[in-house]
């Protein structure tokens, strides 16, 4: 136990002196998935016992014993809309499996030229979609592992750029009733932005006249890695009264994009009817060397259960997030337990 912690704190206390901020893919997977998680602070990474561990933690998914289905949204940052769904299938000894949809959608804009500024009368649209499918296993009474593999797609008029990507996690439970999750998200190859755009005329030698000066070519547009995220956390839930109980967690997380940093959250239970959450992310991200500043702190959020008699149990949350000078940003999640 003494080494695993030290480990933790290890991995939570390294700030380095170089950030790589804007230097990935697919941004949109960097944003967290379910009202529940994230209003912990997005410390969820041990926790992952509901069906947005597709997102933080595959192995969690196989905390669930009945047949259970996600739907997350969030209206996002300028003007845009972050969507999350996800079903888990319980199916006993063999595991769970689990299939996932993330998205960012806007409304269509208008093209705009240096020679028609005020439009061209085309219109476009952005959008970014992740699809995924896991599997996860208990292999002891303490142990289990998951693997989560993503197919990603990013378009934006009439170029897209397509990958794959593996996301692998695990959780261990202590004698105690200590949770200790680890998950590595975004593993795979690099983005590059393909599409009638990058088509040009090129001229082989400008010198020559009559020569072939409208040879189809194109643009080869740069390739850029995923967002990578390797999670580390703790988590352990208290009983403090009759009915009551307490979740508390803590995660640290190394990007392959930004500085390390902390997230932590708790959650206050009431009878498994009534929930109360607060978390705080990006801790110590501010203190880093590199300058950066984390728009993203301090989040809030409740939930309430409800057993349906002789129907399935339903859970709504809600959340809501500071991002600084963005203000503050909401988000409804709704599950569904058969």
């Amino acid at each position: 136990m003494k080494r695993i912690f030290s480990i933790f704190v290890f991995s939570i206390t390294a700030i380095v002196g170089q950030s790589n901020v804007a230097t990935t893919a697919g941004s949109f997977l960097e944003i967290g998935a379910g009202a529940r998680a994230i209003a912990m602070g997005s410390a969820f990474v041990a926790v992952s016992d509901d069906v947005s561990a597709l997102y933080w933690n595959p192995a969690g998914i196989v905390e669930m014993d009945r047949p259970t289905t996600h739907v997350y949204h969030s209206p996002w940052l300028v003007e845009t809309n972050y969507y999350h769904g996800g079903a888990v299938i319980p199916m006993g000894y063999y595991g769970s499996l689990g299939l996932s949809y993330s998205g960012v959608t806007m409304d269509e804009m208008m093209v705009r030229t240096v020679e028609n500024p005020e439009g061209t009368g085309e219109k476009f649209s952005v959008s970014n979609v992740a699809l995924g499918i896991s599997y996860a296993k208990r292999l002891t009474d303490r142990f289990s592992f998951g693997i989560n593999a993503k197919m990603i797609q990013e378009k934006i008029w009439q170029m897209h750029a397509k990958g794959i990507s593996i996301d692998i996690g695990s959780i261990f439970v202590t004698s105690s009733g200590l949770k200790i999750g680890m998950s590595v998200s975004n593993f795979g190859g690099k983005l590059q932005m393909e599409g009638t755009n990058t088509l040009v005329d090129f001229d082989l030698d400008e010198t020559i006249y009559g020569n072939n000066d409208r040879i189809d070519a194109h643009l080869d547009a740069g390739k850029w890695p995923l967002p990578i995220f390797f999670r580390f956390g703790l988590a352990k839930e208290y009983s403090v009264l009759p009915g009551q109980k307490i979740l508390l967690a803590l995660d640290g997380i190394h990007p392959n994009n930004n500085v390390e940093y902390v997230n932590a959250g708790m959650e206050y239970n009431l009878n498994d009817i009534l929930f109360v959450r607060i978390g705080q992310s990006h801790i110590f991200m501010n203190e880093a060397d590199s300058g950066d500043k984390a728009e993203q702190g301090l989040s809030f959020g409740v939930g309430l259960n409800y057993q349906i008699p002789r129907g399935p149990k339903i859970r709504v949350d809600y959340v809501q997030t500071d991002f600084g000078v963005f203000n503050s940003v909401s988000g409804y999640s709704i599950n569904f337990s058969f």
